[in-house]
């Protein structure tokens, strides 16, 4: 699958889920119970020590499913990012704009979406090749803030991660944003295997996502 197909489904999906998980078949169970509910876009975090394990089993797992995209985030350098493509991470998330994860993505075709907080920030990754940036944290930023970038930079998308709740998801796509990212709430659940608790929010949330 190419970047291009990549960076289109992200957009179609409108939410991507992050797994954290405490072990690698907590984060696996997770990730399963969310593609159940209907998220198809996964950020497997590097919190995880055992997280290019977990994007592997996943891409082995549903390796027919073109639909089924997984990602790696919480990727704080190229060297991480290197480990998760390699293990088959489909696109890349940081929590903030890193030049050589940046250099290293374009290199591999690979898109990197970075957590970015300013203006300057926000045009140092387009000009990086950066197709869609990540407002993060959201929570702290506000829907306002997605308002005022897109008043300078119509032409950025926008992924907003951070502080995103069924509550207040569509409030954020009213305000400029082209996807979510959610996972709190999954990965408390997770703690307690209410895996099924997973789906049914999941699917929550992609039933607003289409409206």
């Amino acid at each position: 699958m190419i970047k291009s197909e990549i960076l289109l489904k992200l957009e179609q999906q409108r939410v991507v889920v992050v797994i954290r998980g405490n072990t690698k078949e907590q984060a696996i169970e997770a990730a399963k119970a969310c593609i159940e509910g209907g998220i198809t876009t996964i950020e497997v975090a590097y919190t995880n020590s055992e997280a290019s394990q977990v994007i592997k089993a996943l891409n082995d797992l549903y390796q027919t499913n073109q639909q089924i995209i997984i990602g790696a985030g919480t990727v704080l350098d190229a060297e991480t990012a290197r480990l998760a493509i390699l293990a088959g991470a489909k696109f890349i998330v940081s929590p903030s704009f890193n030049a050589d994860t940046a250099s290293l993505c374009n290199r591999y075709t690979v898109p990197y979406l970075p957590g970015c907080m300013t203006l300057t920030e926000i045009t140092t990754a387009l000009e990086a090749g950066c197709e869609i940036v990540k407002i993060f944290p959201g929570g702290s930023l506000g829907t306002s803030f997605l308002k005022s970038i897109k008043g300078p930079l119509p032409q950025v998308r926008l992924m907003v991660t951070g502080g995103v709740s069924l509550a207040n998801a569509q409030d954020w796509f009213n305000s400029g944003a082209s996807i979510i990212g959610i996972g709190g709430e999954f990965n408390q659940l997770a703690e307690k295997q209410q895996f099924s608790d997973i789906t049914k929010i999941a699917t929550e949330f992609i039933q607003l996502a289409k409206t």
